[in-house]
């Protein structure tokens, strides 16, 4: 190491889905592979927000390394992983799961599989957007609309435009029917259009 380079840094990332669970079967294995800090979090892992992990990547730097026990501590699909892996190593750092060997960023093994996971998350991309366009497409056929359900009903827009025309506020509707002034801004508008 030369007098200008920092040492490596092993930082930790622990994370169970829900709160009865425990994290100190990860906390352990991580402690006895040298990582110091280590990140925790109880939160599922389909959420692209939590809070730890946005920390961490936001904290760490060049020659750090991220370790997990599991790859499936870091995120549950392939997409996912990629993403995060991808952010690792944009920041000079590297990655590595203690139940994968294959997982290790440093390697040049394992840069060959985060390219090969680059490519299996553009896949699994495609196909999630694949299967929402036929699931939509599916639907409409059916004769089922996309998007939100109106919060009034056909009738009660009817009678909004006519108490609307009659003068009354447009706050008091809203009141009337429970709802934002937005709402009642919308169906007068639309009114407006025909």
């Amino acid at each position: 190491m030369t007098e200008n380079s920092s040492p490596t840094r092993l930082i930790g990332y622990a994370r169970v889905s829900s709160v009865g669970q425990t994290l100190d079967v990860q906390l352990d294995q991580l402690a006895a592979a040298g990582c110091r800090p280590i990140y925790r979090e109880k939160v599922t892992g389909t959420r692209a927000d939590r809070r730890e992990l946005q920390k961490l990547l936001r904290e760490i730097g060049p020659g750090d390394v991220v370790i997990v026990t599991r790859i499936d501590r870091l995120a549950r699909s392939i997409f996912d992983l990629f993403g995060i892996v991808q952010r690792i190593a944009d920041a000079g750092a590297s990655f590595r799961s203690l139940g994968q060997a294959w997982a290790d960023t440093s390697t040049a093994q394992g840069r060959m599989m985060l390219a090969v996971m680059g490519g299996m998350a553009e896949v699994e991309r495609e196909m999630i957007l694949t299967r929402t366009a036929e699931g939509r497409a599916r639907a409409v056929a059916r004769g089922g609309k996309m998007g939100r359900r109106p919060r009034l009903t056909h009738a009660q827009e009817c009678e909004v435009r006519e108490r609307l025309s009659a003068g009354e506020p447009v706050a008091d509707l809203a009141r009337s029917y429970a709802v934002g002034p937005a709402t009642i801004y919308r169906i007068r508008d639309r009114g407006q259009a025909l």
